[in-house]
């Protein structure tokens, strides 16, 4: 049931990205995200939790994570952020994509800024098989992070995922090898890289919603959905 959720939920994504031109608007594609669900007979996961209005979280720039998409246009160059949630037989997987919207060479922070988040939730998945700890994860997206001169947002972190949007364990996407819980064949774990140029620290916009950096530089949220199994790991959430 949850490799079904992950892959409704992969070429979701996928679609939507193809879909974000300039111009297009966030609550444009929250809408279209909203209608893949119902054609897959699958629940939006975000829509109603927490009284969150929306199916999709579009991050824009200097937004980190869950900011409530709006009637702005995208612009060219824009660094986007998309995260979601799908829940389809009553269990859930939650995964997010960045990129640049339009002409990619407009904004070659934002470039380097995604192949680095991109290189460190690999490492993270990598670590993710039988016997590690979760602080062996979090100390490898550190290690990438770290080593880019790039800023972790330590409030934000990954999470278990199934029968809820966030169980136990907590992913933290830094911490010291061998250290938390240990990974278990059957485990479902949501590994999400939340990083910033400019500082680790935030602030949250008057919606109650929206978290940006404190500097205004830019922040990317990359998530994978992924099932530790018997001899490594599965990613739930890959797109066809």
């Amino acid at each position: 049931m949850m490799r079904k959720s992950g892959k409704i939920l992969a070429n979701l994504l996928q679609e939507l990205k193809r879909t974000a031109k300039p111009g297009v608007t966030p609550r444009q594609l929250d809408t279209l995200a909203k209608k893949i669900c119902e054609d897959n007979g699958a629940i939006p996961t975000f829509l109603g939790y927490h009284g969150f209005p929306a199916t999709i979280c579009a991050s824009i720039n200097n937004e980190v994570v869950h900011t409530i998409p709006g009637d702005k246009p995208l612009e060219n160059g824009d660094l986007l952020s998309i995260d979601c949630g799908v829940t389809w037989s009553g269990l859930i997987t939650d995964s997010a994509i960045s990129f640049i919207v339009g002409d990619a060479s407009n904004n070659p922070a934002a470039e380097k800024l995604i192949r680095v988040a991109q290189q460190a939730l690999a490492a993270g998945i990598a670590e993710a098989v039988p016997g590690n700890s979760v602080g062996d994860i979090g100390n490898a997206i550190q290690t990438v992070v770290h080593n880019n001169g790039y800023h972790i947002i330590r409030e934000l972190t990954g999470h278990g995922v199934g029968r809820k949007l966030h169980e136990e364990p907590m992913i933290n996407n830094f911490g010291k090898r061998g250290t938390g819980p240990t990974l278990k064949p059957g485990m479902t774990i949501a590994i999400e890289p939340i990083i910033a140029v400019g500082t680790r620290k935030t602030r949250t916009l008057s919606d109650n919603w929206t978290i940006v950096t404190e500097d205004d530089s830019l922040a990317i949220q990359v998530e994978h959905t992924v099932l530790i199994t018997p001899t490594g790991n599965e990613i739930l959430t890959l797109s066809s």
